[in-house]
C-alpha cells in the first residue's frame, strides 16, 4: 500500500510540474516560408512545439546559443539545419530525429 500511495504521490507531482511548464510558456509557434524558391510550395511553414521542448529543457539550452529570443530574428535554413545550426544543433538524428532525412519533413511543416 505504501509503495502505491509514494507512487501516485509521484505521478501526481510531476503532472503537476509539466501542467505548470506548460502554462508557464507560448504554445507553437508558425514559421512561414520566407524567400521560398520554386517548388517550395509543396513544404508548409514549420511548426515549432514551444511547449513540448520547454517542458522538456531549460531556457538556456537554445536561448542564446542556439536561437535569439525574437520570434524570427534568425534566418532559418534547412542547410544551415543539415549543418548542425539551429533545430540541426539536437535533430542530428543521435539526438533526436534528422531534419535532413527526407522522410520527417512533415514532423515540423504541418499543414
Amino acid at each position: 500500500m505504501t509503495r502505491r500511495l509514494t507512487a501516485v504521490c509521484l505521478l501526481g507531482l510531476l503532472i503537476a510540474a509539466l501542467a505548470s511548464a506548460a502554462l508557464a510558456v507560448p504554445g507553437d509557434f508558425v514559421f512561414p516560408r520566407k524567400g521560398a524558391g520554386a517548388g517550395s510550395e509543396q513544404f508548409a511553414p514549420a511548426v515549432f512545439p514551444h511547449t513540448l521542448h520547454r517542458v522538456l529543457f531549460k531556457c538556456y539550452v537554445c536561448h542564446d546559443s542556439l536561437f535569439k529570443m525574437k520570434l524570427g530574428a534568425d534566418h532559418m535554413t534547412m542547410e544551415a539545419m543539415g549543418a548542425g545550426k539551429y533545430c540541426g544543433a539536437c535533430h542530428d538524428g543521435k539526438t533526436s530525429f534528422e531534419t535532413s532525412n527526407f522522410d520527417n519533413c512533415n514532423r515540423c511543416h504541418q499543414k
